[in-house]
Order: C-alpha cells, then structure tokens, then sequence
C-alpha cells in the first residue's frame, strides 16, 4: 500500500489540475480591453415637476450623480478586471445617466406607518469602444437598489441607503461590462 501512496497522490493531483474548462474571466479580458474611463454621470431627473411615483413630492438629493460615478469608478479600481484610465487612453468608455429616483413603502405597521422602504436608482448607460466608438451594449433603466428600516434595530436613513444602492448599482454596471455568462 506504501508503495502506490505516491502514485496515488500524484494521480489525485493531475486530476485536479484538469478541470473542465470552465472560467470565470470575463469577456473583456478576452477581447484584450485592459482599460475603461468612466464619464461623469449626469442627472436628467425633473426635478421641476412638482409630483412624483408614489409619492406626493418628488425627492431630490443634491450630486446624487456625482456619488454614482465615483462608485462605479471605485468599484472598477475594486474589482481589477480593468484599469481606469484617461478618456484618450482608454479602451472602453462607460457613459451614464440618472433618469429615475424612487422610494417605495414596502413594509407598514398595524396603523399603516412606513417601516420599511426600498430605494431604486435609475440609468440608463452605454459601453462603447474608446478609439472606434463602437457600441459595445446600451441599457436603459438599469437599476440598483437598498432597502431600510426607519425604526428599530436595523434602522437607517434614507441618504445611507442612497449609498448602499449606488454600490449596488455600481456593483451591477461592473458585472455587466465584465462577464459574460
């Protein structure tokens, strides 16, 4: 038995280095794009109408845009699948724009008080190559969002949930421009 251990362990190797061919690099990577720049996103909101979805006025968070683009910029730099870059070095330029804010009640309490809502960013955004300008994928309302509490133990304000949806969305923009399932 001492004899076939060695033989047996190196066998257990090989089979393991084999795999099956499956990879979870992205389709960037494999078309050779190693940089990307992100412009800065642009509110297109209306915030001059008086009235917004489920809600009796619309909700307005000055440089909202500005908080998008640096955490999709960030989450770029996070991730390493590309190098953000400046826009005349680039590969790849990323280009969005906020169209949609919305809250939404999604939990009440017995006397119909809000105690839960859903936060949902709106943009629309474009991936085009940066020396030919061809357009790799466009998305219109591509969404990312968070949920809080307003009571409790897990209660939180609705500008930290403005955050943790600009991640998300941040989070989906970069999965999106990177893997291809």
């Amino acid at each position: 038995m001492r004899r076939f251990l060695p033989a047996l362990c190196g066998l257990a190797l090989m089979w393991s280095l084999c795999g099956c061919g499956y990879t979870t690099r992205g389709y960037v990577t494999q078309a050779g794009y190693k940089t990307i720049y992100v412009e800065p996103f642009t509110n297109s909101i209306d915030t001059t109408s008086e009235y917004a979805e489920g809600s009796r006025f619309r909700t307005y968070f000055p440089l909202l845009e500005n908080t998008i683009t640096n955490a999709v910029v960030d989450r770029f730099n996070f991730d390493g699948s590309l190098k953000t870059s400046r826009q005349e070095d680039a590969d790849l330029v990323l280009s969005g724009s906020l169209v949609n804010y919305r809250r939404d009640s999604l939990r009440t309490s017995s006397d119909d008080n809000p105690e839960e809502y859903r936060v949902t960013l709106f943009v629309n955004i474009k991936l085009v190559e940066g020396k030919t300008g061809k357009v790799l994928w466009q998305k219109n309302d591509f969404a990312g969002d968070a949920t809080y509490f307003v009571s409790g133990g897990l209660a939180r304000t609705e500008s930290q949930a403005v955050q943790e949806a600009a991640l998300d969305l941040a989070r989906r923009i970069m999965e999106t421009t990177v893997e291809v399932w």
